[in-house]
């Protein structure tokens, strides 16, 4: 896979990467798997929620 980052952005990483003595690609793999992991986890925190809310609203529609 090939990342493709704006200037600055790319720049931003070099300057973090040499900070945390880590390469681009760690930071980078670090921060997508940060991502993915934490939307997941948000989408089943807020269907956990509505699912609560609304179990009486929902059984009666099933």
């Amino acid at each position: 896979m090939t990342l493709r980052l704006p200037e600055e952005d790319d720049r931003l990483l070099a300057e973090r990467a040499k900070a945390e003595g880590r390469s681009k690609q760690e930071l980078a793999t670090e921060a997508i798997h940060v991502f993915v992991t934490r939307r997941t986890e948000l989408f089943a925190d807020i269907l956990d929620q509505v699912m609560t809310e609304d179990a009486e609203l929902l059984e009666r529609l099933a």
